[in-house]
């Protein structure tokens, strides 16, 4: 049996989707009985369990073939990363006890950048899970293409989507939500001793260029792409109601400027199937991408 957290969100919903479909034994872990329904539906037993109940979170997690575990998303976090740290002490303590047979934790590219920056919560997880007794592979996932639903309504209503990465014709390594889950389950499926770091991209790199390519192709009118101007993107987010927007500014910086990539700029990066056209094909259908990748 493997024990999936995050299955309400788009990573750990595809990891349990896979194994499913692999005929494997799966036990979601949810906050409420109401989001368990459509799993067990399909035969997957299901524990009610958050981060912050460290008792609920053991008797999830115990007696697992293979865990998959992540941080819930912080996007705008207090200065040090305190929301992120408490949980994942807490994370660190429910796998301690449980003694999963082995784990998966959901990671970000260049989670190790010694920057400052959005990504370093996932750092902060790595360095707390690297005395863990079991098996545990850090799985370090591109930049989301689904990241782009932020985008479509400007894409649809006016045609025009500004992009904070730049300059526009630099490809920047992206992957969609369902190749880093299918990813991970087939890590869940593999043995091997002691922590390792696994990253995945998609099949192709992306620029903001061809992220206004693929809308245009989905909704079937131009759109077209325009740089934010770096000084304005504080103003901006502050707008949109984040407090402490520097990490965010940081972390769009670092993508920008080309320390935050994978080792070796993904060489040895395991690829997925999901195109950007696809993907956003896909978020404006508000269906599922295809498996399979018959066309770039």
């Amino acid at each position: 049996m493997f024990a999936v957290m995050g299955v309400t969100g788009q990573v750990g919903r595809a990891v349990a989707n896979a194994l499913i479909d692999r005929g494997r034994d799966v036990r979601v872990i949810v906050r409420s009985e109401s989001k368990a329904g459509q799993w067990t539906a399909h035969g997957a037993e299901f524990a009610v369990a958050a981060i912050e109940n460290p008792e609920a979170m053991v008797e999830a997690l115990a007696g697992a073939e293979g865990a998959f575990v992540m941080l819930p998303p912080i996007f705008d976090p207090s200065p040090g990363f305190p929301e992120a740290k408490a949980m994942i002490a807490a994370l660190r303590a429910a796998l301690n006890r449980a003694t999963p047979s082995k784990v998966v934790v959901l990671s970000t590219i260049d989670a190790a950048a010694l920057q400052p920056n959005l990504l370093n919560q996932l750092g902060l997880m790595e360095a707390a899970f690297a005395d863990l007794p079991m098996p545990v592979a850090f799985l370090r996932a591109a930049w989301f293409m689904e990241n782009a639903a932020a985008d479509e309504a400007a894409a649809r209503d006016t045609g025009v989507v500004t992009s904070y990465l730049q300059p526009l014709d630099k490809a920047f390594p992206m992957v969609a939500t369902d190749d880093v889950g299918r990813a991970a389950a087939e890590l869940l499926l593999e043995n091997w001793r002691g922590h390792r770091v696994v990253e995945v991209e998609g099949p192709a790199r992306v620029s903001p260029n061809d992220l206004a390519a693929a809308f245009s192709k989905a909704l079937e009118r131009t759109v077209s792409i325009k740089v934010a101007q770096r000084d304005g993107w504080e103003a901006t987010f502050r707008a949109q109601g984040m407090t402490n927007p520097t990490p965010r500014v940081q972390m769009v910086d670092g993508f920008n400027e080309g320390w935050i990539e994978f080792s070796d700029g993904g060489a040895k990066a395991r690829r997925g199937r999901i195109s950007i056209n696809q993907a956003i094909g896909a978020l404006v259908a508000n269906t599922p991408p295809p498996a399979r990748s018959p066309e770039a």
